[in-house]
This record gives C-alpha cells, structure tokens and sequence, in this order.
C-alpha cells in the first residue's frame, strides 16, 4: 500500500488530466476522427516502446522507489497518458511500474489494474458531469461493458494464478502485438 495507494491517488489526478486533455485536443483537430488517430499512433508508440522494453527489461536496471511523492508523480503520469489514449495504458503501466518500483510481472498487474480503475473511474465521471456521452451509446450498453470488465478481470485473476511469472510476460507479450495492430488499423481507418 505505500507504492499502491499513492499511485492510486496519482492515477485520479492524472485520469482528469487525461480526459480533459483529449477534450481539449479534439477541439482543435480539423475533424473528429483525427484525434482518434493521433490517439491510435501515440498509443502504437506506445506500446512498441513498452514492448521493446519488455524484451530486454533483464538488462534493464530497475529502481525501487517507495517515496509517496514520487509515486504519486508516477501514478499522475501514468493517469493522465492511460485517460488521454482511453484503454486504461496496461501495456506502459506495466513497463513503468516494472522500471520504477521492481515489481514481479503478477504483482506489476494488480497494480496496472489498480491505475487503470482509477483513472477510468475519474475520467467516465468527469464525462458523465459534464454530459459529454454520446447519444447514441445506450446505458445498458455501458453497464455490459461494466460487468464484462468486471467478469474479464476475475477470469484473467484465475488465469493468472495458475501461470508462471515466465507465462504471464510471455502473453503479455503476444497482447502487445495484437494491440499494436489494432492501433495501425485504427490509425488507417480515422486518417482515411
């Protein structure tokens, strides 16, 4: 709890950033879709960095910060790019989390998805005050999503349990290239 809590209370501020910086930023790109694409490329960048990382993190020197404050700043950061590319940022969590506390990957996640909860928390109440949901996106549909993620998350828990810390890392691996492929087809399909 003294690196969890305050990447926690990191991740809320940093889930407002977020969310109003991609408000921010949509507003000023010529049309709609193009945030969504600057998005998809930043999150492919993203994500190839981390993956990159990930590949050679032994050779890495990791650190162990405990201080509150620099969790805290770690957390905010981590916030407000999770909030800003609008997946929750597992990916570079958990490249963040293993450089800068030396965290084992099982014990990396929990605390990836702990950031993410928060942030996301922060970021869909601060859409939901301020009306900015579309219309056309039916409640229950957001409530499956909930419950969905909700289930996803209890059977990846079961999953990941039963795995080694080796067999995690290398799916992790695999969902990093399917994700940096879904990005270049996002990317493809707002800036066309």
């Amino acid at each position: 709890m003294k690196v969890s809590f305050p990447l926690g209370c990191g991740a809320a501020i940093g889930g407002f950033a977020g969310k109003s910086l991609y408000s921010l930023s949509a507003e000023y790109m010529p049309h709609e879709n193009m945030a969504g694409g600057v998005q998809a490329v930043l999150l492919f960048i993203a994500v190839l960095g981390t993956f990159f990382y990930t590949l050679k993190k032994v050779q890495i020197k990791t650190h162990s910060i405990r201080n509150p404050v620099a969790c805290l700043l770690i957390g905010t950061a981590l916030g407000t790019l999770s909030s800003f590319l609008g997946i929750g940022g597992g990916p570079f969590n958990m490249a963040f989390i293993f450089f800068f506390f030396s965290m084992p990957t099982k014990i990396a996640a929990q605390n990836s998805l702990f950031i993410i909860l928060i942030s996301q928390a922060v970021a869909l109440s601060k859409t939901m005050l301020s009306e900015s949901i579309p219309s056309d996106i039916s409640w229950l549909f957001i409530l499956g999503m909930i419950v969905c993620g909700v289930l996803g998350s209890e059977i990846g828990t079961k999953i990941s349990r039963r795995m080694s810390d080796k067999g995690v890392t290398r799916l992790f691996e695999y969902t990093m290239i399917l994700v940096m492929f879904i990005c270049v087809y996002n990317a493809v399909r707002f800036f066309h």
